[in-house]
């Protein structure tokens, strides 16, 4: 399976307690720089790189940075409209008609620049949404987020574009609309409903443990659904969007992704596992190479678990015989 990640793991690790980052000495590096130091310290553990339109990626250094990718490709544009304050109240569910068009226009833009450099597009709403009760009137939030995003499908769809949509229950809004798996198959039921068949699901690990989401049972069901577009790799606590390294946590539940994976002929039709990290602390070159490396050991495991004997525990639903075929792959 071939391998993608966000640059934006290479810059200089922000919070909100910390707006400078832990890394301030990477503050002022251009995109330019960044992928010169991903490209020169992972080599071909990534692929290809995902970029924020406008913030990381714009025609003004598309030029630069597909020199500085050296043969590497871009993959994924993803929306920045959360790194936006004219956005801070919502874009695509602005209330405000000028916020709202502007929105939809720097998307039709970022969906341009990925037709033209032959990458996909995600749409992670994390703006569209609210923080308090009484905030929001939910029926015309939800119905200009609805239209949104089915705006911008159709303009994909005629630049030749997919749209993976990427949900997460909270940050940088409280309540984001589109908060669950369940809610982002609610919008795409209603753009196929339009005739739209280009918009898949991405799928950010920590996001789905956040919310308590199964990874290995969401994946079955998307592929059962044609609708697996996409993966973010990372791990976490399961409390917030940690971003940390593959494997580092929830490890039974990314070994039973990764046969799910494999189940699904993920990556045979050159689908990548995308890597989504915050190296809030750690070296980023060290992070980003550890989860390579951890995912392929993943894999290696789902690989080596006898199939057949697995779906016939799977079929009887007996649990203490599908670990031990688990545990027999780590070589217990």
């Amino acid at each position: 399976m071939k391998t993608s990640l966000g640059i934006w793991a290479f810059g200089a690790m922000a919070t909100r307690f910390n707006p400078g980052g832990y890394k301030p000495e990477l503050a002022g590096t251009t995109t330019v720089d960044r992928v010169r130091t991903a490209v020169e310290g992972l080599g071909d553990l990534i692929d290809d790189y995902e970029f924020h339109y406008p913030q990381e990626l714009s025609a003004d250094n598309l030029g630069a940075v597909e020199d500085a990718l050296d043969g590497h490709g871009i993959y994924c544009i993803a929306s920045g409209l959360h790194l936006d304050p004219r956005f801070g109240k919502g874009g695509m569910s602005s209330p405000d008609d000028a916020t709202r068009a502007e929105a939809l226009r720097l998307t039709r833009e970022a969906i341009d620049l990925a037709a033209e450099v032959g990458a996909q597009m995600i749409i992670w709403p994390g703006i569209e949404g609210y923080n308090y009760p009484f905030q929001t009137p939910y029926r015309e939030s939800w119905a200009r987020f609805v239209d949104g995003v089915g705006e911008a499908a159709q303009h994909a769809r005629d630049r030749g574009v997919t749209v993976f949509l990427e949900h997460k229950n909270s940050e940088p809004a409280m309540k984001i609309l589109m908060r669950n798996l369940g809610m982002t198959l609610h919008v795409i039921h209603k753009l196929r409903a339009q005739g739209l068949d280009n918009v898949k699901v991405n799928m950010d690990w920590q996001h789905l443990i956040m919310n308590g989401e199964n990874l290995a049972e969401y994946a079955a069901l998307l592929a059962a659904e044609g609708l697996l577009g996409h993966q973010h790799a990372n791990s976490g606590w399961g409390t917030f969007d940690d971003d940390n390294m593959v494997g580092a946590t929830a490890f039974m539940e990314t070994l039973e992704l990764a046969v799910e994976l494999r189940r699904a002929g993920y990556g045979q039709n050159g689908e990548r596992l995308g890597f989504d990290l915050y190296p809030y602390t750690e070296d980023a070159v060290g992070a980003v190479s550890r989860s390579v490396i951890q995912w392929r050991f993943i894999d290696g495991v789902a690989a080596r678990i006898d199939e057949a004997e697995l779906r016939q525990a799977q079929q009887e639903k007996n649990a203490v015989r599908a670990y031990e075929l688990v545990y027999a792959a780590l070589g217990a």
